[in-house]
């Protein structure tokens, strides 16, 4: 998860703490995937209130993981060990907050989004108190003369009560935040949240067409009786890489790989791929978009810029060859795949599309209902994998942990669909790179440059790297060199 989800994501939790609506803002806050030290103290004293005291137990426990220097944490999970009456843990954390404090009399979390001022006097009240819960009577009236020292401030007169009733060994209240209080998001981060209009809105000072009001940025059209309808493209169009589509619907991106677009922006489809996904140019980024959220925009390109391809400085290293990569010799009937392939892309729209993360997260189609085996079979199909070797996981409906998939879940998991998309893991046990892979030869393939690697039908080749998409780098009969992947196949598939 990006830190701006997460941004946004406490800024909601927080928003629904403010309309007392302690549900929903626990709920948002435990569905954040990477929570900070302060995400989980205000998870802590959600639980608290609640007097939910393991759970809250549990996210003091994370807080302090995170930042063990965090004293306003170590006074909280104090004051959880005191409701659940384990007063010698209590007094452990109660003395870890005045150790975390360093001689100062307060500290105010004012700066870091916390309107709280944790003052050493207090936790000094809630020592004493505890002593006289353990019937150190004697230590508590010595902690709370200890607090009157520290009191810089006539409002902690509860502290005058609380020696009073020391006096005649009666307890007293615990001194605790206010369940409101809870640590805010920077405003300034959350400021840059919201959208911008840094161009504003253009006015027509003066115009040699009578009553223009027209306020876009185009060029401006000639008044003509038979003008064309559409108006002319922009120079800029022509010139890029790419075809150029219109967005239909704003995409918010959940990966690194995916591109935020909004409905309007226009941009530069560079290729489509089978599983439903576009990469597109868009303000000098590149990134994945889904195609059906894209319309394409008639443009005629009248041309376009030629790409040269970066000089090597290093001659010892090839660059990669530029010529196309041969097709497979016609000895196999393949008339009858044609069709098939098209039959798919049209029903890649009808299926769900899966996202998987792995090493690296990549997109599938796969119709929903399908058992366990078929989906592991898919994904182990894209990733070259053996399914032998491959775990799936997902966020079950009311679980935060992910949950290892098999075939009684699958009925579950088809119901987590949501918008025609599902988000599955995926772990390996053992990692097989590409240079232990073996491969046979379907044709003969004769080298035709130095570099090139020649081999006959039947040999077995030793993958070394992969060049690009047609082109792969092997080893056979003590040689090396490259050659077209269209004219091997994997030795696992051949037998």
């Amino acid at each position: 998860m990006s830190f701006v989800s997460t941004l946004r994501q406490w800024d909601e939790a927080v928003a629904c703490m403010e309309k007392k609506d302690t549900v929903s803002a626990l709920r948002i806050f435990l569905d954040i995937e990477e929570k900070t030290s302060k995400i989980n103290f205000n998870i802590g004293c959600l639980h608290l209130n609640n007097n939910e005291l393991d759970a809250a137990e549990k996210a003091f426990d994370s807080s302090i993981g995170k930042d063990e220097h965090l004293a306003v944490a170590f006074f909280q999970r104090g004051i959880t060990f005191y409701k659940k009456e384990r007063f010698e843990e209590s007094l452990m954390d109660f003395k870890q907050t005045l150790k975390e404090l360093r001689g100062n009399h307060l500290i105010d979390y004012k700066p870091l989004g916390l309107m709280y001022k944790l003052c050493a006097c207090e936790v000094q009240h809630n020592i004493g108190l505890v002593y006289a819960q353990m019937g150190k009577w004697e230590n508590a009236q010595e902690n709370l003369l200890l607090a009157l020292k520290l009191r810089t401030d006539s409002k902690f007169n509860h502290i005058d009560k609380a020696l009073e009733s020391i006096l005649k060994q009666k307890l007293f209240p615990l001194v605790v935040i206010r369940p409101e209080l809870l640590f805010k998001p920077n405003k300034h981060y959350v400021a840059e949240l919201e959208k911008k209009d840094y161009l504003g809105k253009a006015k027509v000072i003066s115009s040699v067409v009578p009553a223009d009001n027209f306020s876009g940025f185009a060029p401006l059209q000639p008044h003509v009786e038979d003008a064309p309808v559409k108006p002319k493209a922009p120079e800029v169009l022509r010139a890029l890489e790419g075809e150029p589509h219109t967005v239909l619907y704003e995409f918010i991106p959940e990966t690194k790989e995916e591109l935020a677009v909004l409905p309007g922006n226009i941009v530069f489809v560079l290729q489509r791929g089978t599983d439903n996904w576009a990469s597109v140019i868009f303000n000098e980024r590149r990134g994945l978009v889904p195609y059906n959220f894209l319309e394409p925009l008639d443009i005629t390109m009248t041309s376009k810029m030629v790409q040269v391809a970066p000089s090597n400085g290093n001659e010892d290293i090839p660059a990669p060859p530029r010529r196309p990569a041969p097709t497979k010799p016609l000895d196999k009937p393949v008339e009858q795949e044609a069709p098939t392939t098209e039959i798919k892309a049209d029903d890649d729209f009808s299926k769900c599309i899966v996202k998987v993360h792995f090493l690296f997260t990549m997109s599938i189609c796969i119709a929903p209902g399908q058992p366990y085996k078929a989906v592991l079979k898919i994904i182990s199909t894209k990733l070259k994998r053996p399914a032998s070797t491959l775990t799936l996981s997902y966020f079950k409906p009311g679980s935060t942990e992910k949950v290892p998939i098999d075939e009684s879940e699958m009925e579950v998991l088809w119901t987590c669909v949501s918008n025609n998309r599902l988000t599955l893991w995926c772990s390996a046990t053992e990692d097989k790179t590409v240079t232990q892979k073996k491969m046979v030869a379907l044709y003969t393939y004769e080298a035709s440059t130095p570099e090139d690697l020649d081999f006959s039908q039947g040999d077995v080749i030793t993958i070394l790297s992969k060049v690009n998409e047609e082109w792969l780098e092997g080893e056979c009969n003590g040689k090396s060199g490259i050659f077209p992947s269209s004219f091997v196949v994997d030795q696992e598939d051949n037998q």
